[in-house]
């Protein structure tokens, strides 16, 4: 779905300013008239010329409302500084007015910028603000409950959004206010659709798009045309899909707003990726982004950044999908810290997901030349992650040692062939070839970065608690936990697989391996390894 700038915040319209001068009213809805209408330059104007009016007049109403609207404006060319200064100081003129309604319009739409910029914290906060200031006004009320619905969508918590929505929308019905309804059935479309009910959200779109066009208001077309296309390429209607972001991307256009583009582009983008046209899928992606960093969409970015990952992922241009997949998850750590956000947090969980495909991939092209080898990595992950929660290893430690465990031969593949594969025993100088893959692992992803500490785990798989391990000769608690796991994984892999060089051990004989050369590992990571295989612990 779109981000959460692209649902729409709502707010009061002109025409219900109080205490306004005749032509200073005439001027703000003549305003949002040509607000509706696009393009935004000539409202801007209107705006700025009521705003003089009000000020030579002394007419705090209007210049209040005046300073709110334009503050809607310059956040949807995403001039968000400008915009919150602007929203500021409309409330702090209603404020000096004793205008408690225009000064609770004035938070609502605050809460509204903050929203679109990641703020969730702070939105809240102006949201509840307005809220309590406001309370005698039903209709303002109307707004900043669905406002407040949008932030409970947002953070994943939408039975709450949807009882919001609903709230909102009836209110609208019995106030009359159809551009209300219209952009209370838009937020029900996004809810029903992150509920994964895609006939409603199809149906809430399409009353949302004909009342904004009855209402005049383009911006809102637009945006329900995107989720409409995001709908659609869901249930695969790519054609249909791609004809709705077109025609957004033409409202857009026409109403002066390039930011609100990166959505309809990131649209495009999936389509044609998921069509077969992976050289047109690449150029929207990208103009996706290009255009979300330009507006300061933290939100668009990252959800586009994960897409054009997944298109890398199906060219097998692994590195550059973990990069762009680590770029995405840091984008959506930035939108809020707090471990309380259930929807960034899913997003996480969808982005790890995405890192566990690639990376699993991977692994198994680095094996895939050798029979005997093929499924090793597989095997490993198995089995470390089984050790993991014998450890009883929080969630973040465990994915580093399955990722780890995926990745932690990725070096062999600078080893030549015809020693990697050589059916019987290494030469001393063979060997010293081989035991470079570790290093050679981590340089191969010199520039990727993870948010897990995997780099270590390739490094040091090899590493021996007693000392005698290679590359860096690390003693005891000096190698990491998750590489040690890996690394007693790996050698009971080797030895209860049949190898060119050495017939398939039980698994009773692997583990008397174990116990003979137990000095390479932490005694605990020992002893939870023959735990971790007893019956009903062994990985499926």
């Amino acid at each position: 779905m779109p981000s959460p700038g692209s649902q729409q915040i709502t707010a009061q319209s002109p025409g219900r300013a109080t205490n306004v001068t005749p032509s200073g009213l005439e001027l703000l809805r003549e305003a949002r008239e040509r607000e509706r209408q696009g393009p935004l330059a000539a409202a801007i104007e209107c705006y700025q010329q009521a705003i003089a009016v009000a000020e030579r007049s002394g007419a705090p109403a209007v210049l209040s409302e005046g300073l709110r609207r334009l503050a809607v404006l310059h956040q949807q060319r995403d001039e968000s500084t400008l915009a919150q200064e602007l929203c500021e100081r409309s409330y702090r003129v209603a404020r000096e007015g004793t205008n408690h309604a225009l000064a609770a319009e004035a938070l609502n739409t605050l809460g509204g910028i903050h929203l679109t910029r990641g703020s969730l914290p702070e939105a809240r906060g102006v949201f509840l603000q307005a809220l309590d200031l406001g309370a005698s006004c039903r209709e303002l009320r109307a707004r900043v409950t669905q406002n407040l619905g949008i932030l409970a969508n947002i953070q994943g918590h939408l039975d709450e959004a949807l009882a919001q929505y609903q709230q909102s929308l009836q209110a609208y019905r019995e106030a009359g206010d159809r551009h209300g309804c219209a952009i209370a059935y838009h937020n029900l479309g996004m809810v029903s659709a992150d509920r994964g009910l895609l006939d409603e959200a199809g149906y809430y779109f399409h009353r949302s798009r004909t009342l904004a066009r009855r209402e005049g208001d383009v911006y809102l077309q637009a945006l329900a045309l995107v989720s409409q296309a995001e709908v659609d390429v869901a249930r695969q209607r790519y054609e249909n899909a791609r004809q709705q972001a077109e025609e957004a991307l033409v409202l857009f256009d026409s109403l002066g707003t390039p930011g609100a583009k990166a959505d309809p582009y990131r649209v495009l983008g999936m389509v044609f990726r998921d069509t077969g046209r992976p050289a047109l899928a690449e150029s929207r992606f990208r103009s996706a982004c290009e255009l979300a960093v330009s507006s300061g969409s933290v939100l668009s970015e990252a959800e586009t950044s994960r897409e054009l990952a997944l298109l890398y992922q199906s060219q097998g241009r692994n590195q550059e999908a973990l990069r762009l997949l680590n770029a995405a998850y840091g984008l959506f750590r930035r939108l809020d810290a707090r471990v309380d956000l259930i929807d960034v947090g899913g997003k996480v969980a969808e982005l790890e997901g995405a890192y566990r495909a690639v990376v699993r991939e991977w692994g198994q092209s680095i094996e895939s030349s050798d029979g005997s080898t093929f499924g090793h990595c597989e095997r490993v992950a198995r089995l470390a992650v089984a050790l993991a929660r014998s450890l009883e290893l929080d969630e973040q430690e465990e994915t580093c040692v399955l990722l780890g465990a995926y990745l932690h031969d990725l070096g062999k593949v600078r080893v030549p062939h015809e020693i990697l594969y050589k059916p019987g025993p290494l030469t001393p100088e063979e060997r010293t070839v081989v035991q470079q893959h570790p290093q050679w692992g981590v340089e191969l992803l010199a520039t990727v970065e993870f948010p897990w500490d995997i780099k270590s785990v390739i490094r040091w798989h090899h590493e021996h608690y007693d000392g005698s391990g290679y590359p860096d000769r690390l003693r005891g608690e000096e190698i990491p936990l998750a590489a040690q796991i890996v690394g007693i994984a790996e050698v009971y892999d080797a030895l209860t697989t049949a190898r060119s060089y050495h017939a398939r051990l039980s698994d009773q004989q692997a583990l008397a391996v174990i116990t003979r050369v137990k000095q390479w590992w932490s005694p605990r990571i020992v002893d939870a390894f023959q735990r971790s295989l007893s019956p009903g612990a062994a990985p499926a």
